[in-house]
């Protein structure tokens, strides 16, 4: 799957979402949930409960138990499982189109293309980079980013004491007392 695959894939399920809470249907939902499972599995990998719990997908907390539901009910339900799903395809667009966020089930290598000035010819990669004509991976720009001053000097005074027990992990000759037991 391509990076454009995914977005234009996940922008057709946030679509089809949005027609699905305005004329819910437990079938299309069902369909819907398979759809959206499936793209966001081969993106970023399989979800078990625990993800889909943490997200909230699919566990509305007024859900009908013991009975069949009404189908003002069922409405409902759609309706809510839909938007914290479509909630969760939300933050995987924009993942994948404005954070540039790597997938794994992205080919042609990691994360988005340099194509800026001073870019290189694809194929020609820069020590450090993810893949043929991809940019280095470095740490956010952080230049925008208010100076604290007392912040600085915590850190500075951090590093001075951190230097000085730079040895700790260094290989030591064994204690005679431990070697008696």
């Amino acid at each position: 799957m391509t990076r454009d695959e995914l977005i234009a894939g996940t922008r057709q399920l946030i679509d089809e979402g949005d027609r699905l809470r305005a004329n819910p249907s437990l079938a299309s939902l069902q369909m819907w949930l398979k759809r959206s499972d499936d793209l966001l599995a081969t993106a970023w990998g399989s979800m078990d409960r625990y993800h889909l719990a943490w997200l909230m997908v699919g566990k509305p907390k007024g859900v009908v138990r013991g009975r069949p539901m009404t189908t003002d009910e069922e409405a409902v339900y759609v309706r809510i499982v839909v938007e914290q799903k479509t909630a969760a395809l939300r933050m995987s667009l924009d993942a994948v189109e404005r954070q540039g966020m790597p997938f794994i089930g992205e080919s042609g290598g990691v994360g988005p293309r340099s194509t800026g000035p001073g870019s290189k010819e694809p194929g020609s990669a820069e020590p450090g980079s993810t893949g043929p004509g991809r940019a280095p991976d470095r740490a956010p720009d952080r230049a925008g980013l208010p100076v604290d001053t007392a912040l600085a000097e915590r850190l500075a005074e951090a590093r001075r004491q951190a230097e000085a027990h730079l040895d700790h992990d260094a290989p030591r000759a064994p204690r005679p007392e431990r070697m008696e037991r």
